[in-house]
């Protein structure tokens, strides 16, 4: 199994094309295309990552804040701690791979499973993506129309929320007329044909619309096949920012409070007031998702967990919402475990013998004074 293998399987989960346009999701340094010895997942990378990994054995490390966040200026192996980590990396024949805002927008990513860990139910997006689906519209004819719509799901489209293969068909009459080069699937060149065809539509993420194209086009029985491309502004049911979701019973907002210390296992953590009397709905955002909490408000979450909450953002928001600042690690290493939990089945599906660990330390450069 090579770290090729390990990146399709993760962004077939989680695409690097929904990340945020500014992020550096994938590849950091090294080949994906060697044998994968051993894998490490942690949320950040640093020196005592790297020490573990090579204790353990791997040679492929997996992320979530990628290790290249902004372009490199230089190699200063001197002064530049980067650059030095950079150097142990390759030294040491490690490939380092990141999923960073992927992780964040998509299902059962980091903050699905910060709402699984405070056991909310009935998880939805708090905010959706949209605008990166496109409806591609073929005709072919009815006795060709399921080949090519097979040909089209294969390729990815037809996928709505939890359903798949999902196309609508309407029946018309086709015309044409091909030149005295054409070599027609129906009737013959030069003369007028009346066929009767199947308009196919079928929605499709934007980044896979090129390879659904030409997938259609191979299976289609006409030598120059008629489609339409439309982008859509639809909500996309599969990518989004954040969770909401309904606490098994409703809290008041002390024993709430206790409650989010003991799930998420954190002694400290900054809130405001807030001025609901009981918690029930509640919305996440793991990391820095203070920009979405009137979101949560909208959603009519009783209380906002999430991260970077300036002190005016507390202050604006104090009756309206329980807002909690649970910290950007707290917030957003409970991910590492799905990411665990999916590689194992994935290793285990393939026959591999590969190791799968966890950092058991911690990266937070964030530290609490105990007086």
């Amino acid at each position: 199994m090579t770290g090729k293998n390990i990146i399709k399987y993760i962004e077939n989960w989680a695409p690097k094309e929904i990340a945020w346009v500014k992020d550096n999701v994938g590849l950091q340094v090294g080949s994906p295309n060697k044998k994968v010895k051993n894998i490490l997942i942690s949320l950040d990378l640093t020196n005592n990552v790297v020490d573990d990994a090579i204790k353990k054995n791997c040679n492929f490390i997996i992320t979530h804040h990628p290790l290249l966040f902004r372009p490199l200026k230089k190699i200063d192996l001197q002064n530049d701690n980067n650059s030095i980590l950079i150097e142990r990396i390759i030294k040491n024949d490690i490939t380092i791979y990141s999923a960073h805002t992927n992780l964040d927008y998509v299902k059962d990513g980091v903050s699905y499973q910060l709402a699984k860990r405070l056991q909310l139910s009935g998880l939805n997006f708090l905010v959706r993506l949209k605008s990166n689906q496109s409806k591609l519209i073929v005709y072919v004819p009815h006795e060709f129309s399921s080949k090519v719509s097979d040909a089209i799901f294969e390729a990815g489209g037809g996928i709505i929320g939890e359903y798949s293969n999902c196309s609508y068909k309407s029946s018309g009459v086709g015309t044409f007329i091909g030149s005295s080069k054409t070599h027609p699937k129906v009737g013959q060149n030069e003369v007028l044909q009346n066929v009767n065809e199947m308009k196919l539509e079928i929605i499709i993420d934007n980044w896979q619309l090129n390879n659904a194209i030409s997938s259609m086009i191979k299976a289609h029985p006409y030598e120059e096949p008629a489609y339409d491309v439309i982008q859509l502004g639809n909500d996309n049911s599969r990518f989004g920012i954040g969770a909401v979701g309904i606490l098994e019973k409703p809290l008041n907002p002390q024993e709430f409070l206790n409650f989010v210390s003991e799930k998420l296992r954190i002694k400290n953590f900054r809130y405001n007031g807030g001025i609901k009397k009981s918690i029930s709905k509640v919305a996440v955002c793991g990391g820095s998702g203070a920009e979405y909490i009137n979101d949560a408000i909208k959603n009519n979450a009783d209380a906002y967990i999430t991260a970077d909450i300036k002190y005016h953002t507390f202050q604006d928001y104090k009756n309206d919402i329980l807002l909690i600042d649970a910290g950007h690690y707290e917030t957003e290493v409970v991910s590492l475990d799905e990411i665990k939990r999916r590689l194992t089945l994935y290793k285990k599906a393939n026959n591999s013998s590969i190791k799968i660990f966890k950092y058991k330390g911690s990266t937070n450069p964030v530290k609490f004074f105990n007086n």
